[in-house]
């Protein structure tokens, strides 16, 4: 498996969270292949949930646009729970518009939607 990615491969636990079940599915496929585990959420309300059960969660792939508790609103409880955590931001939108949204707060990094393999893989190891 580690072959076909160079000489990187991911290990741990990630939480991803959006509100589509396809790109839930692809994401954790793509996860899977690069090595991680995948635990799914479709909100934030449910990601803060898993999030405070499960400590050992190496970092979160996080929707910006969700129903009830978005992405900007669950980075920040997150950041409450865990100060150190490492969300990567996933959205439609471009990365110059979400940064602006996260200037100074830490954000670990940024994947355009739909996931490509080799960009998530790269934006996971410069956020880890």
């Amino acid at each position: 498996m580690g072959a076909q990615h160079g000489d990187w491969n991911g290990n741990g636990k990630v939480l991803l969270v959006d509100d589509e079940e396809t790109v839930r599915d692809v994401g954790t496929a793509m996860l899977h292949e690069l090595g991680f585990s995948t635990i799914t959420a479709n909100d934030g309300d449910e990601a803060l949930a898993i999030f405070k059960a499960i400590p050992d969660i190496a970092f979160v792939i996080l929707d910006l646009t969700m129903p009830r508790m978005d992405g900007e609103q669950c980075f920040h409880e997150l950041i409450g729970v865990k100060p150190d955590v490492k969300v990567i931001i996933s959205s439609g939108f471009s990365e110059q518009d979400v940064s602006q949204r996260f200037v100074g707060k830490r954000l670990s990094g940024f994947i355009q939607k739909p996931y490509k393999l080799s960009v998530l893989k790269d934006v996971i190891k410069n956020a880890i």
